[in-house]
């Protein structure tokens, strides 16, 4: 398989390539040349296989080509050890959870896989990897988790200070070893632009060997697409179309799912489901992609300005028609947010973070204008108590911390405070 850059201005490179540069020279993002459908054998056996199983049959339909199937196979199955179960509300309105990994987020699933992944390619190799991802929460914690101690590969961090929780914060800057969390005096979109320069910086990347670990990273976005067929393997009554909410901020998580509906998954309908930082839901209404400043929301991890993986959802698509066919957006404040959050308790004894409530809130939404003979499925995309003291307040009761992260809260916070200036940044990677 190549990858091509979705501004088509550099030739098509190998998944090698693709995966440990992270970004085009044209500054794009790489996508596959085709997107092979899976065999009708397969979703006809898909109840009788493992999520495991599932994700190296969706992995090698796209990679096979790529990794040799034994090595391949060990991959994902290191990976992906944790499930996705589907927990239903109702009989309409089902919640896939993915915060059974190693930081509570589903951000685990696709860092797991490229660190196996990257780590795969990078074995024999003399020079140090060095990856740099920004994060407005949970990507941070999954990446660092993800790439701890594996051997040939360094990870900085940039999140924004003082927008992120305490819970997501000690995640990554309490781990030491090949992980650097900076702590950038500014948003998440300068912590994106701060990376995405450093890319551009001919100076650092003749010096360093630079690699990313956002979503922007295809070895990221290709594992998301694991779980819509785990999710869709345990929906009971298959007759009824599918719709599946995405609660969105970079849009790499509802891109993932458009790649499973090329794949063959039969998705009747993606619903883009975001807080304040509509960008997309009113590119769907009005036809005018206009990005802009972040702005802050208790849903912090979609808190995204200008969506990273907009390009490639543009680049399924072509034109806004296309895309409005198969994706209806919703948007939502923090305070429907907290009361869709005490309403989910109250209903269904359901305790729901706050991208979850954005999601069940759309939900309800679409199935207010389209009706309510679907399975709805919310992807809830991380533990409650990551957002506890959001959450706690809204349902009368502490969220309990799972024991296996309990100690993560003693460890001291190890953390570099750094201006949102370039050329503080550059100085800091030059000195690596």
């Amino acid at each position: 398989m190549k990858f091509y850059s979705t501004k088509q201005q550099t030739p098509p490179v190998s998944l090698r390539e693709a995966v440990l540069k992270g970004l085009p020279a044209d500054n794009g993002l790489f996508m596959p040349e085709y997107i092979p459908a899976l065999p009708h054998d397969f979703f006809k056996n898909l109840e009788n296989l493992s999520f495991q199983q599932i994700a190296y049959r969706v992995a090698a339909n796209l990679l096979g080509e790529d990794v040799p199937a034994q090595d391949l196979e060990r991959i994902v199955y290191e990976a992906i050890n944790f499930p996705a179960p589907l927990v239903s509300l109702s009989e309409n309105v089902h919640i896939l959870e993915l915060f059974h990994g190693n930081t509570l987020a589903f951000k685990d699933f696709g860092a797991r896989f490229m660190a196996q992944l990257m780590g795969y390619f990078v074995r024999d190799d003399k020079n140090t990897l060095e990856i740099l991802v920004a994060t407005s929460g949970d990507t941070g914690s999954a990446v660092a988790h993800g790439f701890l101690n594996v051997p040939g590969i360094n990870v900085t961090v940039l999140y924004p200070k003082g927008k992120v929780s305490n819970f997501q914060e000690k995640q990554f800057t309490t781990l030491g070893n090949n992980i650097t969390a900076l702590e950038i005096d500014g948003t998440f979109d300068d912590c994106q632009a701060l990376v995405k320069q450093a890319f551009l910086d001919k100076e650092l990347t003749e010096k360093l060997r630079l690699s990313s670990a956002n979503s922007i990273n295809i070895a990221r976005l290709i594992p998301q697409a694991f779980y819509y067929f785990e999710a869709y393997k345990q929906i009971k009554n298959k007759q009824k179309p599918t719709v599946f909410v995405v609660p969105s901020g970079n849009f790499g998580n509802l891109t993932a799912g458009l790649l499973a509906k090329r794949m063959g998954l039969p998705i009747s309908q993606f619903v883009a489901a975001t807080n304040a930082n509509d960008i997309v839901p009113y590119y769907l209404s009005s036809g005018t992609y206009q990005p802009r400043p972040s702005i802050q929301t208790i849903s912090n991890a979609m808190d995204v300005g200008n969506p990273s993986n907009f390009a490639r959802m543009a680049d399924l698509f072509e034109e806004v028609d296309k895309m409005r066919n198969e994706i209806k957006g919703y948007a939502f404040s923090d305070e429907q947010t907290k009361q869709a959050m005490s309403e989910v308790k109250e209903k269904y004894n359901y305790i729901i973070d706050p991208h979850g409530a954005v999601g069940y809130l759309a939900l309800k939404s679409y199935m207010g204008e389209f009706g309510e003979n679907i399975n709805g499925i919310v992807l809830e995309t991380a533990h409650p108590v990551k957002f506890a003291e959001v959450v706690s307040p809204q349902i009368g009761e502490e969220v309990a911390i799972p024991e296996r992260m309990r100690y993560l809260l003693e460890k001291e916070k190890m953390s570099i405070p750094m201006s949102a200036n370039f050329e503080d940044f550059k100085t800091f990677l030059m000195k690596k």
